[in-house]
């Protein structure tokens, strides 16, 4: 009887949800009630009724992240040829455009005009100083323009990227690769999927067959710089088939989802940078975890994505790292303990 209640009030939920979607989040219901399920069924059926919902609410907020992020792509087409005005942030390497900021602010307030009650970690507004947190909250990760030196270079591999957690667990990513028009998206155990087709890791288990893809990053210290080009010396003479570069964290990990490349790995950039490719990964049947071969850590600052656990480990074994501040621990934008914006 108390089930049958229960399921009665989801279906009352669910239908008043449709009206208040915009001020009530799933999250605050799923958290008060998963407990309660799991004691009446062992966790079983109600608890995955119960995931049904949710899920399907989630997908509200991933087709509206996509809708915002084709809406944003369109400025930072516009702004792709002409001249930038641009700033440092961190070094010389770590630039900064009015677009980026720009684009943040558009995305931000559109989700906070329809989800008042989410939180927010934005690459720019990070870097004006406000406070990173990640929390049990709905929160959207968004990097404006992943891939800003490409951006001012007007080098073809620029994207918007989006990712949504609950509970500090990623439920959905979208990366927008805007010049190419590659529109990159996963949810949690759904799949992940290139512009509709779905998409899928490669398999690869022999690292010597592997393409790798990495990024030089921002750092411009001796030891960052000498740790990343030794790194990619060790991986050459493993050997591996070649080593790329796109200048954008966010579409080099996607290249890993499609198959394209088998493995990507970097030390010193943001969770901004991967948190929505992260998931396009793993939903492709890739993994993700941690340059040391532990669990990926998004705070951490270090990730290896690869098409095998396999592959992802040999290269755990080959790489070393140079020591980063995580995210998480700086109120302040931070590569490496370097902070600071100037103009060009």
């Amino acid at each position: 009887m108390l089930i049958c209640f229960f399921l009665f009030f989801v279906y009352i939920f669910s239908f008043f949800h449709n009206f208040t979607s915009s001020l009530v989040c799933p999250f605050f219901f799923y958290s008060s009630l998963t407990s309660i399920s799991s004691s009446l069924t062992g966790g079983l059926t109600l608890s995955d009724f119960l995931l049904s919902v949710i899920m399907a609410d989630w997908t509200d907020c991933l087709n509206f992240g996509i809708s915002i992020a084709k809406q944003a792509s369109e400025i930072i087409l516009l702004a792709f040829q002409q001249q930038k005005q641009v700033h440092l942030k961190s070094s010389p390497a770590d630039l900064v455009t009015e677009t980026d900021q720009r684009v943040e602010k558009i995305l931000i307030n559109a989700i906070r005009n329809k989800y008042p009650l989410h939180r927010f970690i934005g690459e720019e507004s990070v870097a004006a100083g406000e406070r990173l947190e990640l929390t049990d909250s709905p929160t959207w990760i968004i990097d404006p323009i992943d891939g800003t030196v490409n951006f001012v270079h007007r080098f073809p591999f620029v994207a918007i990227s989006i990712a949504f957690t609950v509970n500090k667990q990623t439920e959905f990513g979208i990366v927008y690769s805007c010049v190419e028009d590659k529109l990159f998206y996963a949810q949690r155990g759904r799949g992940a999927f290139l512009n509709g087709e779905p998409l899928h890791a490669s398999g690869q288990e022999d690292i010597s067959r592997c393409v790798v893809v990495t990024e030089i990053g921002a750092e411009r210290d001796d030891l960052s710089l000498s740790t990343m080009t030794s790194n990619i010396f060790r991986l050459l003479k493993l050997p591996v088939h070649g080593v790329r570069a796109l200048g954008t964290a966010a579409v080099d990990m996607c290249q890993v989802a499609t198959g394209g490349a088998d493995a990507y790995y970097h030390i010193g950039m943001h969770c901004w940078d991967i948190a929505a490719s992260t998931i396009i990964v793993q939903e492709a049947g890739g993994v993700v975890m941690d340059t040391d071969g532990s669990e990926f850590d998004m705070m951490s600052r270090r990730v290896i994505a690869a098409s095998s656990s396999a592959v992802a480990k040999n290269i755990a074994q080959v790489i070393q790292v140079f020591p980063c501040r995580r995210d998480d621990e700086d109120p302040c934008r931070c590569i490496c303990g370097v902070t600071g914006v100037n103009s060009v």
